[in-house]
């Protein structure tokens, strides 16, 4: 049976302006409700801004999905990008150019698709003709998109993910196809 799976970006928020590694906060969005259908699954990652993006698009009967939590960013939680690069440029580098590196201490890009990849394996054969909706992180979508096409791990930087985007993904037996939609709402 084929898995259909739409991911959500999370609305505009202070931290995504700011390239700020942090997923809290209220969010830029007006209140837009989506009608998902009744054979559709609804989850969302635990982050801040996806649950409030979750709601105002009026998804508040969602399951929090812990596979589906922004990539784990230790000690540079909560700071900004261009501080970080100031201040450890040599462990940016080594961040941006090699997904197995976590110079932050905490999870490295290799392991954030490994986790998400686990996730959508899962849901192979398992939806029995649901339709999955996920309210996820941008890092996660990026991991998401990148497994489904088998595309090499460098890929992660080449993907750009628009806040309030949906991506929408299909397969089984772990073949995956990608479709490129409109903004959600």
């Amino acid at each position: 049976m084929t898995t259909r799976l739409t991911l959500i970006a999370p609305a505009l928020n202070a931290a995504l302006r700011e390239a700020r590694f942090d997923d809290a906060g209220p969010v830029e969005a007006e209140r837009r409700p989506v009608c998902p259908g009744p054979r559709v699954r609804v989850v969302c990652s635990p982050s801040g801004r996806c649950r409030a993006t979750a709601a105002a698009l009026g998804l508040e009967t969602h399951a929090e999905e812990p596979a589906l939590a922004g990539c784990a960013m230790g000690r540079w939680r909560g700071r900004r990008l261009d501080e970080v690069t100031a201040a450890e440029p040599e462990a940016v580098a080594a961040w941006l150019g090699d997904p197995g590196a976590a110079p932050h201490g905490g999870e490295s890009l290799r392991e954030l698709r490994a986790r998400v990849a686990g996730w959508i394996e899962s849901l192979e054969g398992s939806a029995d003709g649901l339709e999955v909706w996920a309210v996820a992180e941008p890092d996660v979508i990026r991991a998401a998109v990148a497994y489904a096409l088998g595309a090499p791990e460098e890929t992660f930087w080449r993907l750009d993910v628009r806040p309030l985007s949906r991506t929408s993904l299909s397969g089984r037996a772990g073949r995956w196809n990608l479709r490129l939609d409109a903004p959600v709402g």
